[in-house]
């Protein structure tokens, strides 16, 4: 049997709006679009892709974790090549930047959502 990965997908209140922000930030492209549904995928490949599903009573994790709170099942990892220009750019398209780093050569953010990403260099 061969398995691999074929998509990602982040629970949202508003899965086209949230598409739309990642597709902006990772230069992807639509591959479906329904209101509780959509799929972006990478230019160059069908999967994996990165999906949208409906929940409207997503609730954001807290960064850092702490006892008691809503913990975070999973974040995306982005390679970038400029660290400060795509921060600059990812909080242009209406991410915000976490006041707890961990690292030097890595930036986590808050999607409009709440969803925790990173940022880092290669």
């Amino acid at each position: 049997m061969t398995t691999s990965l074929g998509a990602f997908v982040l629970g949202t209140p508003d899965p086209p709006a949230l598409a739309d922000f990642y597709r902006s930030l990772l230069g992807w492209e639509e591959v479906s679009r329904e209101p509780d549904w959509v799929r972006l995928r990478a230019p160059e490949r069908e999967r994996p892709g990165l999906s949208f599903q409906l929940e409207p009573d997503h609730v954001p994790p807290v960064w850092p974790q702490r006892p008691g709170a809503q913990q975070m099942q999973a974040h995306l990892d982005i390679m970038v090549d400029d660290l400060d220009t795509e921060v600059a750019r990812a909080v242009s398209l209406g991410a915000a930047v976490e006041a707890h780093q961990p690292q030097d050569d890595v930036r986590v953010l808050r999607d409009p959502h709440g969803h925790l990403f990173c940022l880092f260099l290669p």
